[in-house]
């Protein structure tokens, strides 16, 4: 060869400095794994040239290996961004919160500034003899029209003052409260601020270590990996529906279900993108919630949330419609199709697809449209 050919040498290499960056829990292992093979020194030519270098042959386990760490770190990526969704959910509603406290502080004030008005005018009046008014009887009137049609329903000063101040007394609380609420909010806010960008740093971090370990495979190496990543998904699927499983899931789709399948099987062929939520790209619960959201159903934004909220059913009553939840953290979603299939988003460098139901490990199954 003109140059020596890189080896999954370097390739571990690289991605143990990675998991070394990240920290992350479960992934240090890989900085055991055994050594691939590199270039042997006694295979240069007689003249000394780098061309006649050669390196041995990268086993079907060494590439097996490296499978199981990318899935390992998209994996995790996969949890960030659960986490990240979460808070960025979680910050919007806040956000309206406090904004909402912040008007409710805004009519606070000005109905103070009214009710000092009208103190102000019942002290004078009552200073002068004359009783209430007319603006404060109008103000205390339980009802506006009997005061304007002269029922009589006068409430002597001294009882009306009183009353007065005990409205700006509760007005004053309210402000209070307010302002201690919005205090809350703007907290919260800000501690899901920290954990977005701590999700965001994560995220990055575990894409990059697993992109950069892909781009030091040669391309040989790529095919084998993705031979290899098809082989282990048909295994799961087929495994899955040996067990029967289909024998027993015989429920159509609800109406609003169709929608959210004929929603997310259009998508079919646009990218993967961690956080997003549509048109042209979509991570796996931007991709079932706005599936969803387009038949008339809002539903949580994360796969987490999504499994803990939304009513579960058994596998063998699942309709097309219904969400898969996978792995034993729930870091993964799909939309159910029928037949055995569903159509998710997979991960970072891939699109929406249709695969097989089985070809991960199933959680559980929930229902957004129980109610249909």
């Amino acid at each position: 060869m003109g140059t020596r050919k890189r080896t999954l040498t370097t390739a571990a290499a690289a991605l143990v400095c990675a998991v070394t960056v990240l920290g992350a829990p479960g992934i240090a292992y890989a900085s055991q794994m055994k050594p691939f093979p590199g270039p042997s020194p006694s295979a240069t030519s007689p003249s000394g040239s780098e061309s006649s270098r050669s390196s041995a042959p990268v086993s079907n386990e060494e590439i097996e290996a490296v499978r199981k760490q990318l899935e390992k770190l998209y994996h995790d990526a996969a949890v960030a961004t659960d986490r990240y969704n979460a808070a960025e959910e979680k910050a919007e509603k806040q956000s309206a919160e406090v904004v909402e406290l912040a008007h409710e502080i805004a009519r606070g004030k000005a109905k103070l500034a009214e009710l000092k008005d009208l103190i102000g005018a019942a002290a004078r009046a009552q200073y002068r003899g004359t009783g209430l008014p007319p603006e404060v009887k109008l103000w205390l009137s339980e009802n506006p029209q009997e005061f304007l049609d002269g029922a009589g329903r006068v409430r002597q000063g001294q009882r009306a003052s009183q009353g007065l101040l005990a409205e700006r007394e509760r007005t004053q609380e309210d402000l209070e409260q307010y302002a201690q609420d919005a205090s809350a909010r703007m907290k919260q806010l800000e501690a899901n601020r920290k954990a977005r960008a701590e999700a965001k740093k994560k995220i990055t971090k575990q894409i990059a270590a697993a992109e950069e370990l892909e781009s030091q495979l040669e391309q040989e190496e790529r095919e084998r990996l993705a031979q290899l990543e098809k082989e282990a998904a048909q295994k799961a699927q087929t495994a899955w529906l040996g067990s029967g499983v289909l024998d027993d899931i015989t429920g159509t789709a609800s109406e609003r279900g169709k929608k959210a399948v004929a929603f997310a099987t259009k998508q079919i062929g646009k990218a993967y993108e961690w956080g997003a939520e549509g048109p042209k790209t979509y991570d796996c619960s931007g991709l079932t919630s706005q599936a969803w959201a387009a038949a008339g159903v809002p539903i949580p934004r994360t796969s987490q949330e999504q499994w803990k909220r939304l009513e579960r059913i058994g596998i063998e009553d699942m309709r097309p419609g219904d969400l898969i939840i996978y792995n034993k953290d729930a870091s993964h979603v799909a939309l159910y199709v029928g037949d055995g299939m569903m159509v998710h988003a997979p991960r970072p460098g891939r699109t929406v697809t249709l695969a097989g139901a089985g070809t991960m490990p199933i959680l559980g199954v929930v229902r957004p449209d129980t109610d249909a």
